[in-house]
């Protein structure tokens, strides 16, 4: 069963007492949540959920990161003041003791999820946030993994360790995968209007993830399942990758073939359909684009499949900062001038 709006996840709670309990909670705006890592993700959705009037307790590791918090020092945005308001009325709070996520109604993980020195997907902080929950689960909490991850980590490695406990996903336990959609300095889309993909284990779980979500975010979407929500991020982030290394291919070509890259993007893009435009730059950055591919890459090889586009992408992309170099010394050399010094 696929929800596709907010409002039907109502009607779709009814016959389980857990359940029943929880959409109350988040309907009304009075479920207590935990967020798990109070990063680039975490922190701006712990302000969102605090300001939409729920108790929010945020917790991590680093101490540091706590410290400024308890001082009111929005380290993400920069938005002190209001930061500030949500700490003084108690409406946010921040925590390093995972002993208070027992009490939470909901639980949010916003943790790191990197690549190995082997290029492999780093699950260690997905691990230790999930067996720091499980530590303290009770029956009736929704649990909602947010970080970018391969399809089938929210079934192969959250959910193992919260059933150990005992409960039954969709009836005393709530199971969520929702990617997160973050654009650090996006002007036009923030966490309000941008819409949300939850997928849940079960159409209960999935109800649930969508009325938490639906108090922060204009539209909610469901998936029919986490597996194929997980997909979703990592598409969104492929299809960028693919299309910058294929925009910085097309840079270098150009500059041999002494043709102005930028003139011809410009001029591309007044084509009003079948094309969107690209820009050239040094390599790949940011959060996801220089990690997420290749988590897929890494568990198509279980299903014995050779993800060729990424692979080649991840080459074009990782060979940019050489070739940008180049360029300098041959702009500086143009000018009587050496980059050494």
């Amino acid at each position: 069963m696929i929800l596709t709006e907010s409002s039907d996840a109502q009607a779709v709670v009814a016959g389980s007492a857990h359940a029943e309990r929880l959409g109350e909670l988040l309907r009304h705006g009075s479920a207590r949540i935990g967020v798990v890592g109070l990063g680039y993700v975490g922190l701006p959705l712990a302000v969102a959920l605090a300001e939409a009037g729920h108790e929010v307790v945020g917790l991590d590791a680093d101490q540091d990161r706590l410290l400024r918090l308890g001082q009111g020092v929005d380290y993400i945005r920069g938005e002190h003041a209001a930061l500030k308001r949500l700490l003084e009325t108690g409406a946010l709070r921040a925590s390093s003791d995972a002993e208070v996520l027992g009490s939470q109604d909901a639980i949010i993980l916003c943790v790191p999820t990197p690549l190995t020195p082997n290029r492999e997907p780093d699950m260690s902080f997905v691990e230790a946030a999930v067996a720091r929950v499980a530590a303290h689960l009770r029956a009736g909490q929704l649990v909602v993994l947010e970080s970018t991850t391969y399809p089938g980590t929210t079934e192969e490695l959250v959910l193992p360790p919260l059933l150990a406990r005992g409960f039954t996903p969709g009836d005393s336990l709530f199971v969520a995968y929702s990617p997160e959609r973050v654009d650090p300095g996006n002007q036009k889309f923030d966490t309000r209007n941008t819409p949300k993909i939850v997928g849940g284990l079960t159409p209960r779980c999935t109800a649930l993830a969508q009325l938490l979500y639906a108090r922060i975010v204009e539209r909610v979407v469901a998936a029919s399942a986490p597996r194929v929500a997980e997909m979703v991020k990592l598409l969104e982030n492929i299809f960028r990758c693919v299309n910058i290394a294929l925009v910085n291919e097309m840079a270098l070509l150009a500059r041999r073939m002494d043709i102005d890259i930028w003139e011809v993007i410009r001029l591309a893009s007044t084509k009003p359909y079948g094309f969107m435009p690209f820009y050239p730059g040094p390599g790949m950055g940011g959060h996801c684009i220089p990690i997420d591919p290749f988590y897929l890459t890494w568990k198509a090889r279980e299903y014995d499949f050779n993800t060729r586009f990424i692979e080649l992408a991840g080459e074009v992309n990782m060979k940019m900062p050489a070739e940008v170099v180049d360029i300098v010394i041959d702009a500086l050399g143009t000018r009587g001038k050496s980059l050494r010094g």
